[in-house]
């Protein structure tokens, strides 16, 4: 049998489909697909051997204009028929290329993600992470919002949110959700259930297998779609084409989707719950039938990595100002530095929803602080390259002090409660772990200095800074009158 041509499989698919357009999608460093879109016979074999040049000056996060030249390189196995055009178009991931040093990218995401999947095989500790992200999300009927020097604010709306229950401008038929009781509601109070289907039959039809969807706990339209765990990078890849299609296909309806980690005050926000274990030899280092809650030695080192290092993590893993917004108690926020099983009020919750040898593929830790506004290569690179420190340092977590903790933390007594860490409550903050402790995510060459002082750089400027100058509506509710 011939070796497998990726490109020329491809191609033929492009044809099969009668493309008329390809579309080359890449990620900028903050973590927002961007593309550029050819004639479809543009493209030969020659465009995945040497790719097609932009300008990279233009990309957030990227290049200087003096430096502005690069190449996107379109992975041929990424290869989707595009059903969001109304032109036959294919579409592919693309890797970015630097020509000045003839290598990938150095800042480019998904490269970053490559090199932490290659450095977790050089260690010998496993061959292959996988990784489930529980994505949360909120599909709202409008949205606007401005900011002006002499005005400022929003206004979301949604036709199941509880403060529609009043409503006299047509006809009322009730059924509003409210505030945090949001999870499992049958229609006619779920009103999303079509649309989410149709967002998993879409997801399905771009090869994202998908697992279960559901309403979540707030009002207002709060979703979750759980797809089926994968590999690193290409988790990496199905949360893009998972906001590109749950996006396209609310706006199909006329409605909007937002991954804002906290756009509602006063409910839940969205979460972006990450399991995650690492295999050998197609066996899952994490379980041990005798270990607490069935989880390996290696396993609770992982756990010991991802809690140690948590608040350098965390700019990666939440990283918008709004985050801290979603980052409090009381909201099943997962604001404890603590582990345990089955605990959803701890930053990491090893599941227990079955037991014994033969559930031994399932066994997994969760990660809970992250948020959906995450760049998943970035994020899912530093969750693994934390667990992998603490494997090789054995970094026991119960005797570092995050437990096992299996009880509601929200309701400790005060003087107990004082004794566990919490999460930073500030971007700020992160950024100033990261800074402080990043070693052991350029372990291996994984995550370049650069990029870490690019991505700082970025947030402190471009966001922590203009968000700290603007007055905000509830100043003046405070403040006006002193």
């Amino acid at each position: 049998m011939p070796p497998r041509n990726p490109s020329k499989s491809a191609l033929d698919l492009i044809k099969k489909h009668g493309a008329k357009i390809v579309d080359f999608k890449f990620i900028d460093v903050p973590g927002m697909w961007q593309h550029t879109s050819v004639p479809a016979d543009e493209v030969d074999e020659g465009t995945f051997q040497y790719g097609i040049g932009f300008d990279g000056s233009s990309i957030r996060g990227f290049q200087e204009i003096q430096e502005s030249d690069m190449v996107l390189l379109p992975d041929p196995d990424s290869v989707r028929l595009d059903s969001f055009c109304s032109i036959p178009t294919v579409s592919f991931i693309c890797d970015v290329f630097d020509p000045r040093k003839q290598a990938l990218y150095d800042r480019d995401p998904r490269n970053i993600a490559k090199r932490a999947q290659d450095y977790m095989r050089r260690s010998g500790i496993g061959d292959t992470a996988y990784f489930g992200p529980e994505l949360e999300f909120y599909i709202f009927d409008h949205i606007s919002y401005e900011n002006l020097p002499f005005t400022s604010g929003f206004s979301i709306d949604s036709e199941e949110a509880h403060w529609n229950s009043g409503s006299d401008d047509g006809p009322n038929l009730g059924y509003t959700l409210r505030p945090k009781e949001g999870y499992f509601p049958v229609q006619p109070s779920d009103k999303h259930m079509d649309i989410r289907s149709e967002m998993v039959l879409a997801l399905k039809a771009w090869g994202v297998p998908v697992e279960m969807h559901h309403h979540e706990v707030a009002t207002g339209g709060q979703t979750e779609i759980d797809m089926r765990y994968a590999t690193l990078l290409q988790m990496c890849d199905n949360v893009m084409i998972y906001k590109y299609v749950t996006r396209n296909v609310a706006r199909r309806h006329g409605k909007t989707v937002t991954f804002m980690p906290k756009p509602l005050f006063g409910d839940n926000g969205s979460g972006m719950h990450v399991h995650q274990s690492i295999w050998k030899a197609g066996k899952n280092l994490f379980y041990d039938e005798k270990g607490y809650a069935e989880l390996s030695k290696l396993g609770h080192y992982y756990i010991g990595g991802l809690l140690t290092h948590i608040d350098a993590l965390l700019a990666f893993c939440a990283p918008t100002t709004n985050s801290y917004k979603r980052l409090v108690p009381h909201y099943e926020a997962p604001v404890n530095v603590a582990f345990s099983m089955g605990n959803r009020s701890a930053a990491v919750r090893i599941p227990i929803f079955f037991k014994g040898p033969r559930f031994s593929k399932a066994k997994r830790i969760e990660f809970r602080p992250p948020d959906p506004a995450a760049n998943p290569y970035l994020a899912f690179s530093a969750m693994l390259m934390a667990g992998l420190d603490g494997i090789k340092r054995k970094l026991d977590p119960t005797k570092a002090g995050f437990g096992p903790l299996d009880k509601n933390i929200y309701e400790l007594p005060k003087a107990e409660a004082r004794r566990i860490k919490s999460v930073p409550g500030s971007l700020d903050a992160t950024l100033a772990a990261l800074e402080r402790d990043h070693a052991f995510l350029t372990e291996g060459d994984v995550f370049s200095e650069d990029l870490i002082e690019t991505w700082i750089d970025y947030k402190r400027t471009k966001e922590l800074q203009e968000v700290r100058i603007r007055p905000t509506p509830y100043e003046f509710y405070l403040y006006y009158d002193l």
